[in-house]
């Protein structure tokens, strides 16, 4: 599974960048469909504005329909998000073949491992490519399965919603579309931040690879306390999407 996903996001050595971006057409695919999604919701919505009589049959699964096509829409950014990963690494074969034919001749600098002052930040500098900081990893591992995940709560919410339009009145049906899509859009918000933190893994790596394949000294900027912030945030926010699950649980457990 792991070697598919890095196929997805990096391709072989032989990668042609002259071919268009699959991922790329497929998001705006999905975008798309998202959007026509969101049409029909927004048509029902009116609908049930006008007829009151038939607003508590048509409001559960126009909610249902919204909060899914926005989740579509969000799987298409993840789509081409995953396109930005791929034409990175083909962008990073040619600046290596580039680069090598016009470095002048001539002694690299000899390295001095440590820490270093750059003009555009702290780096540390290495004699060969750093190894992916834990958070770099977890996000490799982590953006697949979460967008999986979210992709089928939000699923699942919908089905739930249309089963809700039939028995307006039941309280456990709105528990259970309500908690299931909110934490569908949690997960599916939390694929895309592993797939930015992919991004950023991805230009640190390929700037080593390039200076390494160049011999020269590798410089790696220091991670900023910016970015250690989105990721302290980002995780809160799963654990509060998970939370208000467990409390619709609760909630459709009582009805």
């Amino acid at each position: 599974m792991t070697a598919r996903l890095e196929a997805l996001t990096r391709p072989g050595p032989d990668g042609d960048y002259r071919k268009p971006s699959p991922q790329r057409r497929f998001g705006f695919g999905l975008a798309v469909v998202g959007l026509l999604g969101a049409a029909v919701a927004l048509i029902g919505n009116l609908v049930a504005a006008g007829s009151l009589e038939d607003a508590a049959e048509i409001a559960p699964w126009t909610f249902g329909l919204t909060t899914l096509s926005f989740a579509t829409i969000k799987l298409a950014i993840a789509a081409i998000l995953i396109g930005i990963l791929h034409r990175w690494w083909l962008r990073v074969e040619s600046v290596k073949m580039s680069l090598a034919v016009l470095r002048p001749g001539g002694q690299a600098p000899a390295p001095t491992p440590g820490p270093v002052a750059t003009p555009w930040g702290e780096a540390t500098e290495s004699t060969s490519v750093p190894s992916p900081l834990p958070i770099h990893t977890m996000a490799r591992r982590m953006w697949a399965p979460m967008l999986a995940m979210g992709a089928m709560a939000v699923g699942a919410g919908f089905v739930v919603s249309v089963v809700w339009s039939g028995d307006p009145g039941s309280q456990t049906a709105a528990a259970w579309t309500q908690g299931l899509q909110f934490l569908g859009e949690g997960l599916l918000l939390g694929g895309i931040a592993f797939l930015l933190g992919s991004i950023l893994a991805s230009l640190r790596d390929g700037g080593g690879v390039v200076q390494h394949s160049l011999g020269l000294p590798v410089r790696t900027l220091v991670m900023p306390v910016t970015a250690k912030l989105f990721v302290g945030i980002m995780m809160l926010g799963l654990v509060v999407s998970v939370a208000q699950f467990v409390f619709y649980l609760v909630a459709a457990g009582g009805d």
